[in-house]
C-alpha cells in the first residue's frame, strides 16, 4: 500500500515534507526523519535506541523521556546545521563503542559525565 499511496498521492515521487512523509503507512517519526536527513539532506534527528541511550548517558535527556522529548531537546542542544551529522555519530557511538550490554567505558571521553549507572537502576526499577 505504500507504494500505491506514493503513485496515487505523489506522483511516484517520495515527499520531502515530515507530515507527507507520516502520512504514509508504516512510517513514522523516525522513518520520515531518516529519509529527510539521507534523502534530502533536510535537517533531522532520528531517535533510534542508540541515540535515546547514548542521549540519556550523557544527560542531554531524562532518563523518563521518550523518543519524541529526546528528540526535541537534542534539537535544541544542537545546531540545525549539525543535526544529520550528530545523528549518525550518535549511531555509531552507540553501536560500536558506548553499547547497551558490556559498554567501552574504559577510555571514555564522557565517563566523567556518563549517567550509566542512574539509568540501569531507573530501568531496574521500572520493570519491578
Amino acid at each position: 500500500m505504500l507504494s500505491k499511496a506514493l503513485v496515487e498521492r505523489f506522483h511516484s515521487e517520495v515527499p520531502h515534507a515530515h507530515k507527507d512523509l507520516t502520512s504514509l503507512a508504516g512510517v513514522g517519526r523516525k522513518t520520515a526523519n531518516v529519509v529527510q536527513s539521507v534523502c534530502f539532506d533536510i535537517p533531522a534527528i532520528a531517535v533510534d535506541t542508540h541515540v535515546e541511550r547514548i542521549s540519556k548517558r550523557l544527560g542531554l535527556a531524562k532518563v523518563y523521556d521518550n523518543v519524541e522529548t529526546v528528540e526535541k531537546k537534542l534539537k535544541r542542544k544542537i545546531r540545525k546545521e549539525r543535526w544529520n551529522k550528530a545523528h549518525h555519530l550518535f549511531i555509531f557511538f552507540g553501536r560500536y563503542y558506548c553499547t547497551a550490554k558490556n559498554p567501552h567505558c574504559e577510555g571514555c571521553p564522557f565517563v566523567s559525565i556518563c549517567k550509566k549507572d542512574k539509568l540501569d537502576t531507573y530501568k531496574s526499577n521500572k520493570k519491578k
